[in-house]
């Protein structure tokens, strides 16, 4: 399968399964949850989730990465992420009562217990699914994304609409992991590590020490935010503030987020040829910024109409935090690929070193905006997306060779085309109606003038992502275009 085949099918499965995580969270948001229960749920999920992530040990990139991948190693690998994966499993069960004690709310036991006892079935999934994309089998990929959000929506909204409120999020967390290891498993014909082997374990471990390392790091900046600011606003103020980074999130994923795992292997493989990985990287960040960046800006710009129309009026305090997260997300996208690529060149303890300051620097800089206000918790978030850039783009640099004037021109192209997707909407705001006032109708002809003027824009601008997006739509029109008449 070629890369843009790849991304094609990555892309497919976001849109997929974002489309089934996003009406479901709007049903159960303007009926069944409101934001003490999700900042609840946000709190248990964070704190299990903080060393959850450690299951992977690595494994993932490991054999996505491996230049001489065995069946032995395979093994090796699978059975080392079984014992490591469950041990984690155990300790964030056990977690449940001492969280519970912390923030003083009994209601978070049955819940972390929930979300702890899904996790003893990710490693099933994680040799299966690594190995799915090292074969860049994204057709797969596809099937076991859009199952298991499936699964999560359709247990997640049965149990809601008996009552069970944040308890019914937990338990579509654990429908999720369990169809994601059923659906990898069936695509990768049911392999399991017995009998269970650990000969040449040396390298997996050394790999998945560093790794592990560099993604708890991770982890704690993603996840001691929410604990950080569920301690000090209470649980409906996280709620708010989850439901903002959450749909920010959710939709940097849909446009982008997928084809983190098309360029992974494919970067090991130009890694493996020998040819410079700064022209390819250039072409990544250009496809990134003039896709995201629009997508991010008209979310922070359309922030309170989206939060009324979507989610309803008591979820209305989100609006304002919905645009600070977007905008951070600009920079947050500015360097893609950040872990993967100096994980495959061999640089993990710089990149570590790199990941402790930037965790440190989210949760200080989330602490002292919360201390202030939970809008100012949200700024904070801006201010750390450009601290990061700082922290990145210099190691990043050096590390692939790119060159810095032609990442300037990229950014430049990007932020007009940018100015130009939003531009229908502010006149809209100026000329017709007000952010407190836009209906549906205004909101989807600026959206469609915006798309129109975006594609102008990079056709005019000479972005070369207008090159990479007709090459991704020709073939689907040749196809349209081949079909016979009544089709």
């Amino acid at each position: 399968m070629s890369v843009r085949t790849a991304a094609a099918w990555a892309m497919s499965s976001q849109y997929f399964a974002f489309t089934i995580n996003f009406v479901s969270s709007i049903y159960l948001a303007r009926h069944w949850i409101g934001p003490d229960e999700l900042g609840l749920f946000s709190i248990a999920f964070a704190a299990t989730a903080l060393i959850a992530v450690l299951q992977d040990f690595g494994i993932t990139r490991y054999i996505a990465g491996e230049a001489d991948l065995t069946r032995a190693k395979i093994g090796t690998a699978f059975s080392l992420s079984l014992v490591v994966a469950w041990g984690i499993a155990l300790l964030s069960i056990a977690l449940a009562w001492p969280m519970a004690a912390i923030y003083g709310q009994p209601r978070l036991i049955p819940l972390m217990l929930v979300i702890g006892a899904s996790y003893l079935i990710v490693p099933l999934a994680i040799v299966p699914t690594a190995l799915r994309q090292r074969a860049m089998d994204f057709k797969s990929n596809t099937l076991i994304e859009v199952g298991a959000a499936l699964a999560n929506a359709v247990v997640s909204i049965h149990l809601a609409r008996q009552g069970l409120g944040a308890v019914a999020l937990a338990w579509g967390a654990f429908a999720q992991q369990a169809a994601r290891a059923a659906i990898s498993q069936w695509r990768s014909g049911f392999l399991f590590p017995w009998p269970m082997r650990f000969a040449g374990a040396r390298p997996v471990l050394a790999f998945g020490g560093g790794s592990s390392l560099l993604v708890l790091s991770g982890s704690l900046g993603g996840r001691l935010p929410d604990l950080v600011l569920g301690r000090l606003s209470g649980e409906a103020a996280l709620g708010l503030f989850a439901r903002a980074s959450g749909l920010a999130a959710q939709l940097r994923t849909l446009v982008s987020g997928a084809v983190a795992s098309v360029f992974y292997p494919a970067f090991a493989r130009v890694r493996d040829s020998g040819e410079p990985l700064g022209p390819p990287y250039q072409r990544v960040v250009a496809s990134y910024c003039a896709i995201t960046w629009p997508a991010m800006a008209g979310l922070a710009v359309l922030a309170e109409p989206l939060i009324r129309l979507i989610y309803g009026e008591r979820w209305l305090g989100a609006a304002p935090l919905l645009q600070w997260v977007a905008l951070s997300q600009i920079c947050l996208v500015a360097l893609p690929l950040h872990v993967e690529l100096p994980i495959l060149l061999g640089r993990m303890k710089a990149l570590i070193r790199r990941n402790v300051l930037d965790t440190l620097a989210s949760i200080v800089l989330l602490a002292i905006g919360a201390w202030f206000g939970l809008e100012q918790a949200a700024a904070s978030r801006l201010v750390y997306g450009v601290v990061w850039f700082a922290i990145y783009a210099g190691f990043l640099q050096r590390l692939i060779g790119f060159n810095w004037p032609a990442m300037l021109a990229i950014y430049a192209r990007s932020a007009i085309v940018t100015f130009a997707a939003i531009l229908p909407l502010l006149v809209i705001y100026v000329a017709w109606q007000s952010p407190a006032r836009l209906t549906l109708g205004p909101m989807l002809a600026g959206s469609a003038a915006g798309v129109v003027c975006w594609l102008v824009a990079l056709r005019l601008c000479g972005h070369s992502a207008f090159d990479e997006i007709t090459g991704l739509a020709t073939p689907v029109l040749r196809k349209l275009r081949a079909r016979p008449a009544g089709f």
